[in-house]
């Protein structure tokens, strides 16, 4: 949203006025010459960025729509409205060079949270929630895909990847593109997944499809891979 109003736009330009009408007064007292005329190219900085009419920056369209906590990591999910995607930020920086470094408000009240993100060049803005808009009608692949990957915020995945999610969960020891893992995963976690059924492994299988689209890098994909698991675990 951008903060400028034709009432803000009037007071600025005669505040300016007004500041250059005292300035000539000023030269003039100064030395008794006759004040010169103003000329409009002085103030064609502060005309063009006028703070009436400057844009917030990246917060501008942004909303915080979840916060989520595995172990002793911190995850937030923003939501641009200008494009209804959905934008996942922890502590390691995502594709967009953006990373989380605090959240505020009351867990317990989703509506006074609020999340500060660092973004690429080293700038920090506060992104405050909001209930999501409604989102636009989505194909019959997207609406399949979206029920199947965890719901929420979390992006639809392909029916490329809803086969893979399958074959991954039969093929638990190999692993698979979306676990956070740069190879097989180790052997503690095949023992985890030994003990969980193909059903439950291909629902968390399909999960991390979701956040895998979200542009997640491995470290905090791998992080909410295991958190997924052991709490599958404990269900059982």
């Amino acid at each position: 949203m951008r903060l400028i109003t034709s009432l803000g736009s009037r007071v600025f330009r005669l505040v300016v006025l007004a500041l250059a009408i005292k300035g000539t007064l000023r030269s003039q007292g100064e030395d008794g010459a006759i004040p010169r005329p103003l000329r409009h190219e002085t103030f064609d900085a502060l005309m063009t960025n006028s703070p009436f009419t400057r844009s917030l920056g990246i917060s501008d369209s942004l909303i915080l729509t979840g916060v989520a906590r595995f172990d002793q990591n911190t995850f937030a999910t923003l939501m641009d409205t200008r494009t209804m995607e959905s934008i996942m930020v922890s502590r390691q920086p995502n594709r967009e060079g953006w990373q989380l470094v605090g959240v505020g408000g009351d867990p317990a009240r989703t509506q006074t949270w609020s999340a500060k993100i660092q973004t690429a060049g080293g700038e920090v803005v506060t992104i405050r929630y909001q209930k999501p808009p409604p989102r636009p009608p989505k194909s019959v692949s997207g609406s399949r895909g979206s029920s199947v990957s965890g719901g929420g915020n979390l992006p639809a995945i392909s029916d490329k990847q809803l086969s893979e999610a399958k074959a991954a969960a039969l093929n638990y020891k190999d692993g698979f593109l979306a676990d956070g893992y740069p190879d097989k995963p180790p052997r503690e976690m095949v023992e985890k997944l030994s003990r969980l059924s193909t059903s439950q492994r291909e629902e968390i299988n399909r999960t991390m499809f979701g956040h895998r689209n979200q542009g997640l890098g491995l470290d905090a994909r791998r992080q909410i891979y295991e958190g997924l698991v052991d709490r599958a675990l404990q269900r059982r």
